[in-house]
């Protein structure tokens, strides 16, 4: 974030404006209607200041900027269109620590006015931290057409029995209680004017729920797919926003753990090669034990939690203890690195089968099923077979596979950071050794990898001449942006 973004309280403290026109009016009406003692200072004002002036709503000093007009002011903003006198009142601002706010000069500012939507007491404020706008007017506009006016009556309803449910809850279900009544049919009868009958519906909800024995905990399975944030499902997003402890892996990345609940607690359960946080039959036991203290779990895992991720283990361990859970598919890391790798897993003409198999090292070998993984017009995937990728390869090629089956690793696919190395099967190892490739990969073999140079859509680099050992692939930081 460029800007902490932060609601002030000004009711009956004083506020500068430097400046008398159209903007300074703009602002000034803003400072008004949060409550604030309007101070201008300009040697004249337009008209619709002149008419507050009269109207005695704000203070008029009709001179030049003085230093002395920060005085006593908790905020001032600067709305001359002479900018060597818009820098002076910055400066002198910052220097008794004032927030100030230069009009169309973020880099003068050290807040920034956002665009508002105002369904009081409830605020939204989007922002583009002054790089445009026009954008967050657009923004703004799209809200106040997605958000009815009644909201801010039903916070007014929450405002009043806030309390109550205090008194009545305690802290562990509070906000369940919430979220069931801002989301259900009390909701709905605010919305629909039945302001009363919801007050009604309201209070009889909360004698039945602390009559009634505390909710029983839950588990979400959640797969948080390959590390794109944008391929989470929509089912995933509202259980990540509601959970109350968040047990993740390493696979899930930084922008996707942000999209969770953020006054949730976060427990890293992450396993690596030879190092693990804590052992399956410990995350097991702290999912049921959380549970059971009726907290919302979420189980958050990499790509899908049934395709390598030990699911299947922990739902079994959950439904012995009788404790409720959901599962939440994920898109598999295949999937993804596929698509965005531009490898096809299957095409009509080169593969129609697609196997998908781990590489995890077994003293020193691997155990795999060689014989099964060699057949023709298949393609194969390796989740966790970097480790072992030149002991992969001689095995692939010993039991019946060309060496010249073309074959590639992808590192942190669908991210900014992807990197591809395509090859050989008798040269990838090396190939990924030279470029330095670090978990999480994945590794594709088969005919299908030929198609990459046609269809590499997100890095757009398949210009590189077919047949090359190395072809390594980072998407552009603009594309990457916006992929």
């Amino acid at each position: 974030m460029d800007y902490l973004p932060i609601f002030i309280k000004l009711e009956g403290s004083r506020a500068a404006v430097i400046g008398g026109g159209e903007v300074a009016a703009r602002k000034a009406g803003l400072l008004l209607e949060a409550g604030a003692q309007v101070v201008i200072t300009a040697p004249s004002l337009g008209e619709e200041l002149r008419q507050l002036a009269q109207a005695g709503r704000i203070e008029h000093r009709a001179r030049a900027f003085s230093p002395s007009d920060l005085d006593d002011v908790v905020l001032v903003i600067a709305a001359t269109d002479d900018r060597r006198i818009n820098s002076e009142v910055s400066q002198l601002a910052r220097a008794r620590r004032l927030p100030v706010n230069v009009v169309d000069d973020p880099e003068l500012c050290t807040f920034i006015l956002p665009a508002i939507v105002d369904r009081s007491p409830v605020l939204i404020a989007s922002s583009t931290g002054g790089a445009s706008p026009v954008l967050a007017r657009l923004l703004r506009a799209r809200l106040e057409s997605l958000i009815p006016a009644s909201y801010g009556e039903l916070a007014r309803l929450a405002q009043r029995f806030r309390d109550r449910v205090k008194a009545a809850l305690p802290a562990s279900q509070r906000r369940r209680f919430w979220e069931r009544v801002l989301s259900g049919p009390i909701a709905e009868l605010v919305f629909s004017g039945r302001v009363e009958q919801a007050e009604q519906a309201l209070a009889r909800t909360l004698d039945e729920t602390a009559a009634r024995q505390p909710a029983a905990g839950e588990v979400y399975l959640v797969g948080a797919g390959p590390g794109n944030p944008d391929l989470l499902t929509f089912a995933a997003l509202r259980l990540m926003q509601q959970a109350d402890v968040v047990l993740h892996d390493k696979l899930v990345s930084p922008p996707i753990l942000d999209l969770c609940r953020r006054d949730a607690e976060r427990i890293y359960v992450g396993k690596e090669r030879s190092r693990h946080t804590m052992r399956q039959e410990e995350i097991n036991a702290l999912m049921v034990r959380l549970a059971r203290q009726g907290k919302r779990v979420l189980r958050l895992k990499g790509g899908d939690p049934y395709v390598f991720g030990r699911g299947g283990e922990e739902i079994e361990t959950l439904a012995a203890c009788g404790v409720r859970f959901q599962v939440v598919p994920g898109i598999t890391a295949a999937c993804g690195v596929g698509a965005y790798a531009g490898i096809p897993l299957t095409h009509r003409d080169y593969a129609q089968s697609c196997i998908l198999v781990t590489g995890h090292l077994k003293d020193g070998t691997m155990d795999l099923d060689w014989h099964g993984l060699v057949r023709p017009r298949q393609t194969l995937v390796i989740y966790m077979g970097l480790m072992g990728l030149e002991a992969l390869c001689q095995q692939l090629i010993a039991h019946g596979l060309s060496a010249d089956t073309p074959a590639a690793v992808v590192q942190q696919a669908t991210l900014p950071q992807q990197r591809t190395v395509s090859a050989t099967l008798s040269t990838l190892a090396a190939a990924a050794q030279r470029a330095q490739l670090k978990p999480p990969t994945l590794v594709i073999v088969g005919e299908v990898v030929r198609l990459r140079e046609k269809l590499d859509w997100y890095t757009g680099s398949g210009t590189e001449p077919a047949g090359a050992d190395l072809q390594i692939h980072a998407p552009p930081a603009s594309r990457a942006a916006t992929g």
